[in-house]
């Protein structure tokens, strides 16, 4: 079972007109803004350009981010969290938007658990590291 891991907005609905029509808002974000937002760096925001996971419209020298585009902020911070790497935050916003292709990555229970047991493999290592780190320092300490 494919699962989404967006943490995207609700479209919005307008109310007011007869039909009720389900309208996305065409929102423009400044770079200043998704950094403010979702708490990451310029540069961070820059990086994901350069990657090519954003695509933001440019003015002159400004950046401007579309609502697509912070939709797909939220799936790479999501990934990045979730400790997937680049090519694979690749994937699974190709499955977001529904263009998988060879490429896609769709989040299912066996991917899952396959990084979770990545993720669990990293901590027993860091975890060690961390005691022989506080070994080191006490017995500098006692010296």
């Amino acid at each position: 079972m494919d699962v989404s891991i967006s943490g995207a907005r609700e479209p919005m609905v307008h109310h007011s007109s007869p039909l009720s029509a389900v309208v996305f808002a065409d929102e423009v974000h400044t770079i200043g803004d998704l950094s403010r937002d979702f708490g990451v760096t310029l540069r961070a925001l820059r990086f994901y350009e350069d990657k090519g996971l954003l695509s933001p419209r440019r003015e002159g020298l400004s950046r401007l981010y579309s609502t697509k585009d912070r939709e797909r902020l939220s799936v790479i911070l999501k990934g990045k969290r979730l400790g997937f790497t680049l090519a694979e935050i690749r994937g699974l916003i190709a499955a977001h938007e529904g263009t998988t292709g060879a490429g896609g990555l769709a989040l299912t229970r066996e991917r899952c658990l396959t990084q979770l047991t990545q993720l669990e493999r990293q901590r027993g290592e860091i975890e060690a590291a961390i005691a022989e780190l506080r070994d080191t320092a006490d017995r500098l300490a006692a010296a």
